[in-house]
């Protein structure tokens, strides 16, 4: 399958280490997506000016990544300070004034054009791209990460141009979780995931529910997990296979990246 990722770049910058890794869910998305076998992977963005920036674009043409389409700006980069707690990383914050936070994509006809020739687009809710959608959903399929929003208008408002939609829901108690699901069952997604931190992810196929099988694993940072799971349930599933075996692959894809700093590797001394 061919994928292209639309939206957003970081650096995550690790206060133990002093050593910042690329990153943010789109680009991690689109790195873990070829490396779990997709024949062909692009990234739309906007860059900043800054060495922060230059590190990013490294990775992705070491990863064989396109990006020919991003915009490079004057600004900053995002750059989010975390720090490690019991294996999990924690945000705790960084620049505000980044060109993340500064512009906003809005594709042009060519980009569409281009577009039209992958299989599948993802976008994240940190992208900024909700105006986007309606004009991207008429000519590919949407993946859309919405992290940890479960503000259900917000989720209404875009859930017609989505297909496969992913949630982070590890703080939900048992009742809210199956309330939330609930809820989602009634949105037009074909297949949406729930993420839960330490605990099975749960992936609803047309309504049928099934459920991650955890492999006991040593853990060396979470930093991208997530992503690297939707990376690799997208590829496998659209390759064609059943959900169990796309489910067990995505598993593997984020049992790899736990063993590893940063969303994918590429650490640079801050």
């Amino acid at each position: 399958m061919k994928l292209i990722a639309i939206g957003d770049n970081v650096v995550d910058c690790y206060l133990d280490q002093d050593i910042y890794y690329p990153g943010g869910n789109c680009v991690n998305v689109a790195v873990n997506a070829r490396r779990n076998g997709a024949e062909q992977v692009s990234y739309i963005g906007i860059f900043g000016n800054d060495e922060k920036a230059d590190h990013i674009k490294y990775a992705l043409k070491q990863e064989d990544i396109d990006f020919q389409y991003s915009r490079t700006v004057m600004g900053l980069s995002g750059q989010p300070r975390v720090t490690l707690e019991n294996g999990d990383r924690i945000f705790v914050g960084g620049p505000k004034n980044t060109v993340q936070r500064m512009f906003k994509l809005q594709l042009i006809d060519d980009e569409l054009e281009y577009t039209k020739g992958f299989d599948l687009c993802h976008v994240s809710c940190y992208s900024s791209m909700e105006s986007e959608l309606e004009k991207l959903s008429k000519i590919i399929e949407i993946s859309y990460d919405f992290s940890g929003r479960k503000d259900m208008d917000y989720i209404r408002s875009i859930a017609p141009y989505i297909q496969y939609a992913f949630f982070s829901a590890a703080e939900l108690s048992e009742a809210e979780l199956a309330a939330f699901i609930k809820e989602l069952k009634a949105l037009p997604f074909g297949v949406f995931t729930l993420t839960r931190g330490s605990e099975p992810a749960l992936f609803f196929e047309n309504g049928v529910q099934y459920e991650q099988k955890l492999n006991p694993i040593s853990i060396v940072d979470t930093m991208g997990a997530g992503d690297s799971l939707i990376a690799g349930f997208l590829v496998n599933y659209k390759n064609g296979d059943s959900m169990p075996s796309a489910i067990e692959k995505a598993t593997l894809s984020a049992e790899k990246t736990c063993g590893m700093y940063g969303g994918f590797g590429y650490p640079k001394k801050m």
